[in-house]
């Protein structure tokens, strides 16, 4: 696959980084996170909310990352096809999550909300694709 489209396919997917935190930054109105964590004590409310960030950071990191850059990592060189293969398996685990521990079905009240659940998951499956793509041809003409 030639560097530049699987550069482009790279940064389409840091660019899906930046839409998930978007998607994340809706989901606790949407779940009613507060009224659920409510009854928790502090420290485990504190807690959440902390890694809540602490997520947020990280896909901001891996997005921002990709998009500047998608040229070096699809490039081929051994540290790109390190971090490839690392967040190939981050979304890979991700979407194992997504399909089979978390049931989002109870808070897919409208179809706004099940639209975004459906583009999130596209999101999911596009990442490891185009991490492994990359890890696997990146660099070969």
């Amino acid at each position: 696959m030639k560097s530049l489209s699987l550069a482009l396919l790279l940064q389409i997917a840091g660019l899906l980084h930046l839409g998930l935190i978007c998607a994340g930054a809706l989901m606790p109105q949407a779940v009613h996170l507060r009224e659920h964590l409510s009854p928790l004590p502090a420290f485990i409310r504190r807690l959440f909310w902390v890694y809540y960030v602490f997520i947020g950071l990280c896909l901001a990191g891996f997005g921002s990352l990709t998009v500047a850059f998608a040229p070096a990592l699809a490039s081929g060189a051994a540290p790109a096809r390190a971090i490839c293969v690392f967040l190939t398996l981050f979304w890979t685990l991700r979407l194992v999550a997504a399909t089979f521990i978390f049931d989002v079905r109870p808070y897919l009240a409208n179809p706004w909300l099940r639209l975004g659940y459906h583009a999130t998951n596209a999101a999911f499956i596009y990442l490891p694709i185009v991490y492994a793509l990359a890890a696997w041809k990146g660099g070969t003409p």
